[in-house]
């Protein structure tokens, strides 16, 4: 465990980075004529440890995500989910993973193909619940990037049939679309990616009504203002809140 000392500070340096990054959701909506409240903020925590996420819980922090998850059940286990807590699965999903991910996490943004769905609607059922889920799409076509391709428009149809069957499990709802843009130099240069993204959204609005696909989960540190602008109605953010490195 940490200092007591060192903990405040790291509950200052949170709550300071925490205004900045709110007060840039908000110039971000106002820019593009929305409301600041459709965006919610995901604090991502991934590599941080158990006392870094209490301080971020004492500034106000409530949705945070994780990417890994063994280690984020064990951090769940010592913070508790509580009532006003949520737990985002943001990562990749191993196969082997999905029951502890049914079990621990109250969203998962990170459903990439049936398999998944599949055993996510499984574990789901036998815990007598219905989970959230957005599903995961490669919209630039980038070979390293997980999710359906989406990548050629004329694909949809297809992936729309798709999203159809995974829409009709009991025991998942379907709420929206997450993507991963390229790694860019400029963050202006993820707008055509996460444009299209909300084009694939309007269409698949109109194709398959078994959602509202109202949720887009788009936007990190690195490009979250120009996400907002764009439609995200969450954004993933760790470095601009925690710092680049893990505090230990």
């Amino acid at each position: 465990m940490m200092h007591e000392d060192k903990i405040n500070q790291i509950g200052k340096n949170i709550r300071t980075n925490l205004e900045l990054v709110n007060q840039r959701i908000v110039e971000a909506a106002e820019k593009a004529g929305r409301d600041p409240d459709e965006v919610k903020l995901i604090a991502v925590t991934k590599m941080m440890p158990v006392d870094v996420i209490n301080a971020a819980i004492e500034v106000g922090i409530r949705r945070f995500g994780e990417n890994y998850a063994e280690q984020a059940a064990e951090k769940i286990d010592f913070v508790g989910k509580g009532v006003d807590i949520e737990w985002h699965m943001i990562g990749h999903i191993q196969s082997r993973k999905a029951e502890t991910v049914s079990r621990y996490f109250d969203m998962v943004h990170s459903l990439d193909r049936m398999k998944i769905a599949r055993f996510l609607d499984r574990y789901a059922k036998e815990q007598n619940r219905v989970m959230p889920v957005l599903i995961e799409v490669n919209v630039s076509g980038e070979a390293s990037k997980y999710g359906w391709d989406a990548s050629d428009e004329s694909s949809w149809p297809k992936l729309a049939d798709q999203f159809r069957q995974i829409c009709a499990y009991q025991n998942i709802e379907v709420r929206g679309l997450m993507t991963m843009p390229p790694m860019f130099n400029d963050p202006q240069d993820s707008r055509p990616i996460y444009r299209k993204l909300q084009r694939l959204q309007h269409f698949l609005k109109k194709k398959v009504s078994e959602s509202d696909w109202d949720e887009l989960s788009i936007g990190t540190s690195f490009d979250y203002p120009v996400a907002v602008e764009e439609g995200a109605t969450m954004v993933r953010i760790g470095t601009d809140i925690f710092g680049s490195r893990p505090v230990v």
